[in-house]
């Protein structure tokens, strides 16, 4: 069994989205990011710097959306989201994966917070130039690895999907509209969306917005 630590509308909701397309069993259990109080201390054995997401799966902790990911998508090999280990498609697959974590997450939230970090300073760059990567890619090909739907798109196309309709950050570019129009018709993701929605709901976080 999988555990899944998780809270709606945060970086796990990739890994949520995942989970729903690979649809193996899992249950939830949530981590209150937001609390006043802040996250019990007791969840540091699970995730050191008490983030999510995070999974238990019979035993064995995992921990950042990467390797969450890779660690699902080859388990779980029989779903065809992951090229196989010697697939030189591979390559691309893992190259975005981890692109979603090193260099999009951190220009996104720096580009929310009013900063524009330059590539010379910092090893993940600038906003700019993960935005022109991420229109050459996409235009040039249906998915993010190529012309096949892979785990890697769960985790930039959500990672676009935040940045687009809740931070604001992201060009609303024809080529973007056009990935994440091909991901939302996908029924997983209609599935996870509806759920996170839902835990929301009842977690009171849509009247604190």
């Amino acid at each position: 069994m999988i555990v899944f630590y998780h809270n709606p509308w945060s970086r796990a909701s990739g890994v949520h989205w995942l989970l729903e397309e690979l649809g193996v069993p899992f249950e939830f259990s949530r981590v209150d990011i937001r609390a006043k109080e802040g996250v019990p201390e007791s969840y540091r054995a699970i995730q050191p710097n008490k983030k999510v997401p995070a999974i238990d799966h019979d035993g064995t902790i995992i921990t950042e959306r990467a390797a969450i990911t890779i660690y699902l998508a080859d388990t779980f090999a029989e779903a065809g989201l992951a090229p196989a280990i010697g697939d030189r498609a591979r390559a691309t697959y893992l190259t975005w994966l981890v692109y979603s974590d090193s260099v999009l997450d951190p220009v996104v939230a720096a580009k929310a917070h009013g900063k524009e970090f330059m590539g010379s300073r910092y090893s993940y760059g600038s906003f700019s130039e993960m935005v022109a990567n991420l229109e050459r890619t996409l235009s040039s090909r249906p998915y993010i690895a190529g012309d096949k739907f892979t785990a890697a798109d769960t985790q930039i196309g959500s990672g676009v999907h935040f940045a687009t309709n809740v931070l604001r950050v992201l060009p609303e570019h024809r080529v973007f509209r056009a990935y994440m129009d091909r991901l939302a018709a996908r029924p997983a993701f209609q599935r996870y969306s509806q759920r996170e929605y839902e835990m929301a709901q009842a977690a009171g976080m849509l009247d604190s917005r």
